[in-house]
């Protein structure tokens, strides 16, 4: 499938590729709608990167090995893998330094932001170059192994927080990064999660995953959010959002910037931040947490299968990214081959 402009996607048939020498061909067992999937579908753009040419999404996803290249040694047709969608070059001075999310020169599957655009994963077949696969030899579903990618989210997210063992925890924003940052921050230690959204489902799966208390943010008062959070997580991209964060946060805490904040730009109270002494960071994709993520799920350490909603085929992918925008029904959505 191709999504070649707001609401606009065809699905053309192609001949499975072929594998140069480090290559694999992968077949598709499940690959999670995300947000910026949502975006590409319903307007063509995520922020700046706008859709230049047909883009194939996709960016969460596991699947089975089909075929390998000839000097291809780790990896075996019919193994189960999950599926790293960051290439990083590793050869700039960030990836030399051990931050490949941030390379300069990355290339991120599923994505608008360089041209030609790096195309994803919503489809049939596709080559994976073999660094970017890790085999899983349990019993774990396809499904659950998807959720390796935004796992691997959120525990950037917590480690860009800092220690957190005995703290109490914010995480505004209920969603699947939302709920997969309790699973992370209870790993972490957290003795205390709260959650807040605007909306109830997702405060319902919040808690179904580990949060201590619930929060309905639109409905509080001042005082009850006020100095609750030792660290703040934003997972909901929101400027709401973030306002509870500057408010909940107790001085000498910590924000951590997950979700996708609007591109046109937002007031933001930096005094507060300086008077109150607030570390703000950000957290942009994740590295090296990719590989704890799929440790993680392989030995069942969290249970992310709460989160899945539903698993459509790709025939019906456009019903299914119109299941994931509705927030009041689902929670992550899949597409399976």
């Amino acid at each position: 499938m191709h999504i070649h402009g707001s609401e606009d996607l065809r699905y053309t048939e192609t001949e499975a590729p072929s594998p140069g020498p480090h290559d694999v061909r992968v077949r598709l067992g499940a690959a999670g709608i995300c947000g910026s999937d949502l975006h590409y579908f319903f307007h063509g753009k995520v922020g700046a990167f706008v859709i230049r040419e047909p883009l194939t999404p996709g960016h969460e996803a596991a699947g089975i090995v089909d075929a390998v290249g000839s000097a291809v040694t780790r990896l075996a047709p019919g193994m189960k893998v999950a599926i790293n969608p960051s290439h990083a070059c590793g050869q700039c001075d960030y990836c030399r330094e051990g931050r490949d999310n941030l390379c300069r020169n990355m290339r991120f599957l599923g994505s608008a932001s360089v041209y030609p655009h790096v195309q994803g994963m919503f489809r049939q077949h596709f080559l994976m170059h073999e660094r970017q696969l890790t085999p899983v030899d349990t019993d774990l579903s396809l499904g659950e192994l998807a959720f390796a990618e935004p796992l691997s989210v959120a525990l950037h997210g917590v480690n860009r927080a800092g220690p957190l063992l005995g703290k109490t925890v914010l995480v505004t924003g209920g969603g699947t990064i939302g709920s997969l940052t309790v699973m992370a921050a209870r790993l972490a230690g957290a003795a205390r999660i709260v959650v807040c959204d605007i909306a109830d489902r997702p405060l319902e799966v919040a808690r179904t995953v580990g949060a201590d208390e619930t929060i309905r943010s639109d409905q509080a008062t001042p005082a009850e959010l006020q100095d609750i959070a030792d660290i703040s997580l934003e997972a909901a991209g929101s400027p709401g959002a973030l306002a509870t964060c500057l408010a909940a946060t107790r001085r000498g805490g910590r924000i951590v910037q997950i979700g996708t904040l609007p591109a046109e730009g937002l007031h933001f109270p930096a005094n507060s931040v300086m008077a109150r002494e607030l570390d703000y960071v950000g957290a942009f994709r994740f590295g090296r947490e990719f590989d704890w993520a799929v440790q993680t799920l392989a030995r069942r350490r969290l249970d992310v299968r709460p989160l899945l909603s539903a698993q459509l085929p790709l025939a019906r992918a456009i019903e299914a990214f119109h299941l994931a925008a509705d927030k009041g029904r689902s929670t992550k959505v899949q597409l399976t081959g």
